[in-house]
C-alpha cells in the first residue's frame, strides 16, 4: 500500500499536469475493508484451454466469484486446425470444404460451448474468425505468437458472403442438438471482436455486410436470440460501428 501511495504521490501529478493542478492524497493506513469480487465478464483468446486439464476447474471458480450471472466468450471459436492449444490462438476445425460440398462439425466448438455452460453462467459466443476455407486469403494462416504478422488468414473477409451465412445459419442449428434449444437461447451472440484493429482486415463496409449476413442467420434459426456489435479497441472506431448496437432479433 505504502508503494502505492508513493506512485499516486509523485507520478500522477505530472501525468494531469497539462490539464492544470490536482492534488491527490491517499492514506495508505486507512482500511475500508476487504475487496469483494465485481466482476462478472471475462475472456480469453484460447478455445481449447477451456476443456484441457485446468480449464473446467477455472471456469467453475470464474462462475463462483460474483453472485450476478458471470459471462465468459473465447476468441477464435471458429477457426481451423487441429485443435492444438496455443497462446493466443486456438482453433476447431468447425466449418471445411472439400471437392464435393461442405462439411459442418461440432467437435471442439460444441464442447468449449458446454463446458462455458456446465455452470451457473451465461455464455457470450463470438462468431469469429474466418474458417480457412472461407477466407479470401486463407495463408498463411495459423497465428504463432508472438509473432506479429505471422498468419492472418482468419482475420479476412469471406470470399462468398452467402457461404457464410449459412455458415452461421447452420453453426446455429448444430449448436440446438448438441447443447439444447432451451440453452442456445439463453446465449448472447457477438459478430467478431474489435474489427478497428488487425483482428479485422476489411474495410468497415465488409464488416457490415459480415455483420448482416450473420444476423440474419441467427434471426432465422433462432427468433428469440440475442445478437450484439462486437467490441472495440477505440472510442472513434466504435462510433464508426454504432448502427451495431446490442438488439433482440
Amino acid at each position: 500500500m505504502r508503494r502505492a501511495a508513493v506512485f499516486l504521490a509523485t507520478v500522477m501529478p505530472a501525468l494531469v499536469w497539462a490539464q492544470g493542478q490536482t492534488t491527490i492524497r491517499v492514506d495508505g493506513g486507512a482500511s475500508l475493508g476487504p475487496f469483494g469480487p465485481v466482476f462478472s465478464y471475462f475472456g480469453y483468446d484460447e478455445p481449447n484451454y477451456t476443456y484441457m486439464q485446468y480449464g473446467p476447474k477455472l471456469v467453475r471458480e470464474l462462475a463462483r466469484l460474483s453472485p450476478s450471472p458471470v459471462y465468459i466468450r473465447v476468441h477464435h471459436l471458429l477457426c481451423t486446425g487441429d485443435g492444438t492449444a496455443a497462446l493466443k490462438w486456438g482453433s476447431t476445425n468447425a466449418y471445411t470444404e472439400d471437392a464435393s460440398a461442405a462439411r459442418f462439425t461440432t467437435g471442439p466448438s460444441s464442447t468449449v460451448s458446454s463446458t462455458r455452460t456446465s455452470e451457473p453462467r451465461q455464455a457470450v459466443v463470438e462468431i469469429g474468425f474466418m474458417p480457412e476455407a472461407l477466407s479470401i486469403h486463407p495463408q498463411p494462416y495459423a497465428r504463432n505468437w508472438p509473432k506479429p504478422d505471422d498468419g492472418q488468414g482468419w482475420s479476412y473477409p469471406p470470399k462468398d458472403y452467402a457461404r457464410w451465412g449459412n455458415w452461421c445459419a447452420n453453426g446455429y442449428s448444430i449448436r440446438f442438438g448438441a447443447t439444447g434449444r432451451r440453452e442456445v437461447e439463453s446465449w448472447y451472440w457477438e459478430v467478431w471482436n474489435e474489427p478497428d484493429i488487425s483482428y479485422w482486415k476489411g474495410t468497415a463496409e465488409e464488416y457490415d455486410q459480415l455483420y448482416d449476413y450473420a444476423a440474419a442467420a441467427l434471426k432465422s434459426a433462432l427468433p428469440s436470440g440475442a445478437h450484439r456489435r462486437p467490441g472495440h479497441y477505440s472510442r472513434l472506431s466504435h462510433a464508426g460501428h454504432q448502427r451495431h448496437r446490442t438488439s433482440r432479433c
